[in-house]
């Protein structure tokens, strides 16, 4: 198995974040908040440095309304390096704990990367020959698999990928071609 290396490319909080949003506030720190897949209501608690900035945003109602920023609420700048980062990291939904940009590396056979399984299923590489197979060998088994998956929610499905008999059924496919996969934990 690969352990799952976050990047803070902030993909995850602008693709989910349009379904968290926050139902009540609490405190200048902590607020209720709900998933509009799951429709779970969960407390969160701000990291202190982000405080002031998410009060301010949540009080004047402008998060998410025309010509402001998408995504969730709780991302921010990282103060540290280029990308995101989360304000409620330790208090986050389980939705954003299992959430993975990509759930297998694909390694060629010198072992080195030859892709990544990413989103729901979909490949990202330069290796022709490993986009070819997954577009005529892998690919099918997504789309089958996924049938009937409400249009709205789709782009959020982590199924087929997070399916271990699934995951063993590309490896076989990728192996037979002469590629590992590995997924990420």
């Amino acid at each position: 198995m690969v352990t799952f290396d976050c990047d803070g490319c902030g993909k995850c909080c602008t693709s989910l974040g349009a379904y968290i949003r926050i139902e009540r506030q609490l405190t200048e720190q902590d607020y209720y908040c709900r998933n509009g897949i799951t429709d779970e209501v969960f407390p969160v608690h701000v990291q202190p440095e982000f405080a002031d900035e998410i009060d301010e945003e949540f009080i004047s109602g402008k998060w998410g309304t025309s010509g402001s920023r998408t995504g969730c609420i709780f991302m921010r700048k990282n103060p540290e390096r280029p990308g995101a980062v989360c304000a409620i990291y330790p208090t986050r939904p389980q939705i954003c704990r299992e959430f993975r940009c990509y759930h297998m590396v694909i390694f060629d056979s010198r072992g080195g990367v030859a892709g990544r399984m990413i989103g729901r299923a979909d490949i990202q590489t330069a290796d022709p020959v490993l986009a070819r197979i997954w577009i005529e060998e892998i690919r099918p088994l997504v789309i089958e698999a996924v049938s009937g998956t409400p249009p709205d929610t789709s782009h959020l499905i982590t199924l087929p990928s997070g399916d271990p008999g699934w995951m063993q059924k590309v490896s076989a496919i990728l192996a037979s071609h002469g590629y590992r996969g590995e997924p990420v934990t």
